[in-house]
């Protein structure tokens, strides 16, 4: 019998495509529109070993993230990835498929930072697959970290092997509030430079008012948010859930910055909503539905701003992605072609 991975790729040679790889489809609405064959990764649904002793799992693409987190919990770890839960449907391939993240990614990094091995369907019928359950396995083609943000333009994520962290058990949240964009600026660059080890670090705007929220982990957790001053939040769950739900909305754009550009982020559109990692500089902008999208990329360049989500007519004439012609798309590009050359994954969605 062939595996799970073998079969979803035999699919694909066998049936020809092209393909539009989903998940759950909470994220169908992002990049350019693909009419073609739905393949979903549903049936994927195993949690095939959790070696806590090594803080390694693998898992399946089709796998619900709140279903895996729920078994690791059990041994009380996590795996440090914690975006918009959208009705706990968002599944492990399609998180890590799409790069998606949230508060957590301030102390753990990005999912390409917590992957450590990848199944990776192909359209010839073939499975590439790459590292292992060893978190110092660096030997060869780091496949992992490629398919990590690919948004299935390579081929169908299958399997991960992800490495986890000890959960979060205490926590406590130190709010910081200010109305003027610089002096957020201001606290999040000074907290950034020092040695705090906040489990996240971000920012929130809207209505002219704002704050720096950073939280807290552990037995401690509320003495070491005090000694930051401000506002004490210690049922602060739900204050984080807010944060993540703020990288969702009608029209949503998420800009690549730094953490010097964000009052000049936070000014660029009036009326718009934001929140983001201030430690790191990507924020997502709630935006009123008539802006002009493309005056906001000008006024920010040469920050990468992405619409994630954006209504159909919106969506049917603009570039999600504001990626320039240049060096870095050629090998994009080319990486492409190496891994699926008659585009079958995805086609145009964003390449």
């Amino acid at each position: 019998m062939p595996s799970a991975s073998e079969a979803i790729a035999e699919h694909m040679r066998d049936s020809g495509g092209p393909f539009r790889i989903l998940g759950a489809g909470t994220k169908a609405g992002w990049g350019v529109p693909v009419d073609a064959e739905p393949l979903s990764t549903n049936g994927l649904d195993r949690l095939v070993s959790h070696e806590a002793g090594d803080f390694t799992a693998v898992v399946e693409a089709g796998v619900p993230l709140a279903e895996a987190q729920a078994t690791f919990a059990e041994a009380g770890q996590m795996l440090a990835v914690d975006p918009p839960n959208e009705g706990d449907r968002a599944t492990i391939g399609g998180v890590f498929a799409a790069a998606d993240s949230g508060p957590l990614r301030h102390r753990y990094g990005a999912p390409r930072d917590l992957i450590i091995g990848v199944a990776l369907a192909l359209a010839d019928g073939s499975v590439a697959r790459s590292g292992g359950r060893v978190i110092k396995n660096v030997a060869g083609y780091d496949l992992p970290k490629l398919a990590a943000g690919s948004y299935g333009t390579l081929g169908v994520i299958t399997e991960v092997c992800v490495r986890l962290h000890p959960k979060l058990g205490t926590t406590a949240t130190a709010v910081l509030r200010h109305d003027d964009p610089a002096d957020l600026q201001a606290t999040a660059l000074t907290l950034s430079a020092r040695p705090l080890e906040a489990e996240a670090l971000d920012v929130r705007f809207g209505d002219g008012e704002g704050a720096i929220l950073a939280r807290f982990g552990g037995a401690v957790a509320s003495e070491r948010a005090r000694k930051l001053g401000g506002e004490l939040v210690e049922d602060d769950d739900e204050l984080w859930a807010a944060q993540r739900r703020g990288q969702r909305g009608a029209l949503v754009v998420r800009v690549h910055g730094l953490p010097t550009d964000l009052a000049r982020v936070l000014t660029a559109v009036p009326g718009a909503a934001a929140v983001g990692r201030a430690g790191i500089g990507t924020t997502w902008l709630d935006l009123p539905e008539d802006t002009d999208v493309e005056a906001l990329r000008r006024t920010l360049a040469p920050h990468p701003c992405v619409i994630t989500d954006a209504p159909a007519r919106l969506r049917a004439r603009l570039d999600p992605w504001d990626i320039p012609e240049g060096p870095e798309l050629e090998l994009m590009r080319r990486v492409r072609e190496r891994f699926d050359p008659d585009v079958h994954c995805n086609p145009g969605l964003m390449l």
